[in-house]
C-alpha cells in the first residue's frame, strides 16, 4: 500500500540547482523542495552528483527539526509502505547500529515474541567487519532472507517472530542514496543516518522502536557525544511520527560474547536462546527486551526467566523452519582454525575495532556491497576480556577458508590485543537512555 505524499510534486516548480544552493548557503530546505527532490532522484532525473552535492551540502550545513521530520516523510513516500494487517498482538522492533559480536538481534526477536509480542524485523546485509544479521543467519542450509508481504504478515500471526529482508519497494531512495553516501564522504552526516534508519522502520509499520545506538573503538559512532546526537536524532523522528521510539546507548569497547563472525555467532545465539551463552549477550537481550515489551505495553513476562528458562528456543526453531531453514542441520565449519597465543601472563585487554578487522580479513566481512562473505570465517574469544591469562595460552582462535589471510588477521590484532599487569576494566554495558529529546532547533 503507498501511502500518499501530502505534496503533489509533479506540479512542483524547483530546480536540482536551486536546492542544491539553498543548502549550500545555510537555508531552509521547503517542503516541496524536498518533496520534489527526492521524487526526482528516485525516478532518475536528478543526477547522481547533484544529489552527491546536496548529501555534503546537508553533512555540512545540517538540517532542522523540521526539515529533518519532512525529509524522513518523503522517503518513506518514495515507496510503499508494508501496512501490515492486525496479526493478534502488538508490533514492537529493534535496530542496531551495529558492532562486533553484535547477535543480539538472533535471540532477540524469538524472545520478545515468546514474551507475547510481534516483531517484524526488517535487516540487511554487512558492509565492514563482519556480515549483517541477514548474512549470519544465511549460514544455515536452506533459510531465504526475502519474503512477500503476505508471507510476513503470515509468519507474524503464526510464530510471532520474522527476520527478513526489507521487500524492494520499501524507501526505494533511500537505496539509492545509502550507496551514494558510501562513496562520496557523506556517511557521518547525522540527518542523513538517522533519515535513512527511521525511514526504513516507519515505513515498516511497527508500533514502537527501540534503538541500540552503539558507542566504541568497534563501532560507528565512537564518542557518547555523537551518539547521544544520533539517538536524540532518531527519537525526535520517531516523535515527530507518532512512534514510540526508545534508545539505549551501549558500549562497543570490546566485542560483544565471544564469537564475532557469521556461523559462529548463530551457534552463541542458539546457545544463548538454551538458556546459556556468554554474560553481556544475555544481559544486552534482556534489556533490549523489557524495552521492547514496554513499548508493546506487555507487562506480565519476565523475558530473564524466559531465556534463562530456554522457552524462547522452540520460537527460533519454528522462525527459522517457516523461513525453509533447518534449524537442526550442523552449521559451516571453517576449514583453517589457527589459535592466538598470550605471549606473557597477565590481564588480557581486547579492542573492538581489532578483532573485527581481524575477522573481516579472515573472510567474515566484505569490504563492498557485491562482495561474497565466507560463513564459516571469524574470530572465537576463548578468553574474557579483563580475565588473567598465563604465557602460552590459547587466547583467540581464528577461523577461515582462507589460510593466506591469517597473516593479515594476526596483523589486525597487533595493536588490540594486549596483556597489561594491572586490572582490565570493561565499561558498563549500558552507558545512556534516550527516550525523549531536549530542545534542539537543528541537527
Amino acid at each position: 500500500m503507498r501511502r500518499p505524499s501530502s505534496v503533489d510534486v509533479s506540479s512542483v516548480d524547483v530546480s536540482a540547482v536551486d536546492v542544491i544552493a539553498t543548502k549550500r548557503d545555510g537555508g531552509r530546505l521547503t517542503d516541496d523542495q524536498i518533496a520534489w527532490v527526492l521524487a526526482a532522484y528516485t525516478r532518475g532525473e536528478v543526477a547522481d552528483e547533484q544529489m552527491a552535492a546536496l548529501a555534503m551540502a546537508i553533512l555540512l550545513r545540517g538540517m532542522d527539526t523540521a526539515e529533518l521530520a519532512r525529509w524522513t516523510q518523503a522517503m518513506i513516500d518514495s515507496g510503499e509502505v508494508l501496512a501490515l494487517p492486525s496479526v493478534g498482538r502488538p508490533l514492537v522492533d529493534k535496530h542496531s547500529t551495529g558492532g562486533v559480536g553484535d547477535t543480539i538481534t538472533l535471540p532477540l526477536v524469538p524472545l520478545v515474541a515468546a514474551c507475547g509480542a510481534a516483531v517484524p524485523q526488517l535487516s540487511g546485509r554487512g558492509l565492514g567487519h563482519t556480515g549483517g544479521t541477514l548474512d549470519k543467519l544465511e549460514s544455515i542450509p536452506g533459510w531465504r532472507a526475502s519474503l512477500s508481504r503476505a508471507e510476513i504478515a503470515a509468519q507474524l500471526a503464526d510464530v510471532g517472530a520474522v527476520i527478513c529482508a526489507a521487500t524492494p519497494t520499501l524507501v526505494p531512495a533511500d537505496r539509492k542514496l545509502y550507496a551514494l553516501r558510501d562513496v562520496t564522504g557523506t556517511v557521518e552526516s547525522i540527518p542523513l543516518i538517522a533519515s535513512s534508519i527511521m525511514s526504513k522502520k516507519i515505513a515498516e509499520g511497527t508500533g514502537g522502536l527501540v534503538l541500540d545506538v552503539k558507542v566504541g573503538s568497534g563501532a560507528f559512532m565512537k564518542t557518547s557525544e555523537r551518539a547521544r546526537e544520533l539517538a536524540e536524532t532518531m527519537v525526535g523522528i520517531g516523535t515527530a511520527h507518532g512512534l514510540a521510539t526508545t534508545a539505549l546507548l551501549t558500549d562497543m569497547s570490546v566485542p560483544l560474547g565471544r564469537a564475532v563472525g557469521n556461523a559462529l555467532e548463530v551457534a552463541e545465539a542458539v546457545e544463548v536462546l538454551r538458556g546459556g551463552g556468554p554474560a553481556d549477550v544475555v544481559a544486552l537481550t534482556v534489556t533490549l527486551a523489557r524495552e521492547m515489551l514496554a513499548l508493546a505495553g506487555i507487562s506480565d513476562a519476565n523475558p530473564a526467566e524466559v531465556l534463562a528458562s530456554g522457552a524462547a528456543y522452540p520460537v527460533w526453531e519454528r522462525m527459522i523452519a517457516a523461513q525453509g531453514g533447518d534449524p537442526s542441520a550442523p552449521l559451516p565449519v571453517a576449514t583453517h582454525v589457527e589459535p592466538v597465543v598470550a605471549e606473557r601472563s597477565g590481564v588480557l585487554a581486547c579492542d573492538a575495532l581489532a578483532v573485527g578487522t581481524a575477522a573481516w580479513r579472515l573472510g567474515a566481512g566484505r569490504a563492498r556491497k557485491e562482495d561474497a562473505v565466507q560463513a564459516a570465517a571469524g574470530v572465537v574469544l576463548l578468553v574474557e576480556p579483563g580475565a588473567a591469562v598465563e604465557t602460552g595460552r590459547p587466547v583467540l582462535e581464528l577461523h577461515t577458508d582462507t589460510p593466506d589471510a591469517v597473516p593479515g588477521a594476526r596483523a589486525a590484532l597487533a595493536d588490540g590485543l594486549e596483556i597489561t599487569d594491572g586490572p582490565a576494566v570493561r565499561p558498563a554495558l549500558l552507558l545512556d537512555r534516550v527516550d525523549r529529546v531536549s530542545r534542539r532547533d537543528r541537527w
